[in-house]
């Protein structure tokens, strides 16, 4: 095989020298991959005193080349040894044997997000996204937005009329892509009711490496000085959708990216709503209310100020990938007090609340764009014993 690299910064390294080596990378990845072959990246940093090599392999770099050119570059800077070369020959969707690169079970949940998932769970995810979307992979963005209403959707392509639309009519779960050079528009996918397409989505998307998710949604208002249309920023979930309850205990706290709270919160502030921060209480029974006294339990226990059936799924998954996310969500309805979500009340609710509900979330990633990068900070998921990418220790 012809193909391979290898690379290490010195002292006379300009930053066009730096620039030439991350697109050589790249290109080198995305040749071994055409090949038939998957790329292996080494990563040998002589500054970990524990962990100076890391090594990973990688599906499809094309679609998330932009995620590999800011973390290559940023390993170069800080002088570390990069080798990429043939790995194992690509294996064929339809070969039984792919079950046995798939298991998470198996999965390293500590390594760095760079290497944190196998190619062939790469490959197959990518695969499954263009099926569920509607979209190709490649023109997924670095900021995800998840919604369940069409509303949404119509608001998004009024607003970005030039985006991205499904192929084809009836996909499961639709996408719209708002395009921008290095990947740094928008994506929408109306994932639909329910923490079971949440944690499908979140799944796939996961190995796009996106820099955030961020679900916009709806949710019954718990408290009663909440007013329909008042926003609920969430603060922590409690999870009673147990869609993900074998993959993360119930007792791992779950909680949102904290930075990316606080731009939401500027942002409500600035544009004069009413909200409140706290617990959401997510289910996956849409029919929640026809099991009071167990329900109304948990939500007095949690102390939570809003209801819906997706957030905590999106968060979870969140912080099981390590992906930054948050949840907004819009009160729809009152189920405690005597407001409960029927046809007339709600058709007028979303059609007064949808436009501003999107371009708050909009404002605040512009404002994450500008400012970070890079990414946002993601320390709080983090595992204590994952190899740092830059600094002493591990």
């Amino acid at each position: 095989m012809q193909y391979s690299f290898e690379y290490i910064k010195t002292d006379k390294c300009t930053e066009e020298d730096i620039s030439k080596a991350v697109l050589k990378a790249c290109d080198c990845l995305e040749q071994i991959y055409d090949s038939g072959f998957y790329p292996k990246l080494t990563v040998k940093r002589e500054w970990s005193e524990h962990n100076p090599d890391i090594t990973g392999e990688f599906a499809k770099p094309k679609v998330y080349r932009w995620y590999l050119n800011r973390e290559l570059r940023k390993l170069i800077n800080m002088g570390a040894r990069i080798t990429i070369t043939p790995s194992n020959k690509i294996l064929k969707l339809n070969n039984p044997a792919l079950l046995d690169f798939l298991d998470e079970d198996d999965m390293d949940f500590t390594m760095k997000k760079l290497f944190l998932f196998r190619p062939e769970r790469i490959d197959l995810s990518l695969d499954r996204l263009e099926h569920y979307t509607g979209t190709k992979a490649e023109d997924f963005q670095r900021f995800i937005l998840f919604t369940n209403y069409d509303m949404h959707v119509e608001v998004f392509k009024h607003k970005f009329p030039d985006c991205v639309k499904p192929s084809r009519d009836g996909v499961q779960m639709p996408a719209y892509h708002h395009k921008l050079d290095d990947n740094l528009g928008f994506s929408l996918v109306n994932i639909g009711v329910g923490p079971s397409n949440a944690k499908t989505c979140t799944d796939h998307i996961a190995v796009l490496r996106p820099d955030l998710m961020v679900m916009v949604g709806h949710c019954g208002g718990l408290r009663n000085h909440q007013e329909i249309g008042d926003f609920v920023l969430a603060s922590g979930y409690m999870r009673a959708d147990h869609v993900l309850d074998e993959d993360i205990p119930l007792s791992v706290p779950i909680i949102p990216n904290y930075s990316l709270n606080l731009y939401l919160k500027e942002t409500l502030e600035r544009y004069g709503m009413n909200y409140r921060i706290g617990t959401v209480y997510t289910t996956a029974n849409r029919n929640w209310e026809f099991s009071k006294k167990r329900s109304i339990g948990e939500i007095h226990i949690s102390r939570s100020i809003g209801v819906d059936m997706e957030s905590a799924t999106v968060a979870t998954n969140g912080f099981r990938y390590r992906i930054p996310n948050a949840t907004l969500l819009c009160v729809s309805d009152k189920p405690l007090h005597g407001k409960p979500k029927l046809s007339g009340a709600a058709q007028s609710f979303y059609q007064n609340s949808k436009e501003k509900h999107l371009e708050i979330v909009l404002d605040a990633i512009k404002m994450i764009r500008t400012a970070n990068p890079d990414g946002l900070p993601n320390a709080s998921i983090r595992s204590a014993n994952e190899p740092l990418m830059g600094g002493p220790g591990i």
